[in-house]
């Protein structure tokens, strides 16, 4: 190669690159193609998430409701029961499709400040053993009084899988103390 094919070589070379640096015809469309997965996985991700926000809240909403709804009488029955159960469920809506747990307890603190579990009613999860110590919060703790102890269970699974591939359990806890007397008491009808 002579040194004049060889200037016009990079000569011609300079000029398509500079030719190609100001081209962008082509250069929205390369855009879109790396820009698009990420808006998706962005924005099925925002979603997912503020589903599971949403459905931890109504998690806690659930175990207070159920622990008041039961704090507030002197004495609660099976048909009670069975209404405050099916509320909780009502609350869950509409992530009640999924089986949840819901149980309430009643726990007595005895004079010494043990806690020991007076009565239990459960949904779709075993009732607590009548007369078994439980640990409580120390903050709540007052000798011989009682405490309504509603305990919610949930397996969260998102509804599109985009982002968030495997169900999240959820669960809360909330402590009441009676409001119409010293106790709360069970009874069948």
């Amino acid at each position: 190669m002579t040194a004049i094919a060889t200037l016009k070589f990079w000569v011609e070379l300079r000029r398509l690159a500079l030719r190609l640096k100001r081209d962008t015809s082509g250069m929205a469309a390369i855009e879109f193609v790396f820009i698009v997965p990420l808006m998706l996985v962005i924005f099925f991700g925002t979603i997912e998430l503020s589903n599971g926000v949403a459905a931890d809240r109504k998690v806690t909403i659930t175990a207070r409701t159920l622990s008041d709804l039961v704090s507030q009488n002197t004495n609660v029955t099976n048909q009670q029961m069975t209404n405050f159960f099916t509320m909780g469920t009502a609350i869950m809506t509409p992530y009640s499709g999924t089986p949840m747990t819901l149980r309430v307890s009643a726990v007595s603190i005895n004079n010494s400040g043990v806690a020991t579990i007076a009565w239990s009613d459960g949904q779709g999860i075993a009732a607590r053993t009548v007369g078994s110590t439980v640990t409580v919060p120390s903050g709540l703790v007052v000798n011989n009084t009682q405490l309504i102890w509603s305990e919610i269970g949930y397996t969260y699974t998102p509804a599109i899988g985009y982002v968030m591939k495997t169900a999240v359990s959820l669960s809360d806890v909330c402590y009441t103390r009676p409001r119409q007397s010293t106790t709360v008491t069970r009874s069948a009808t």
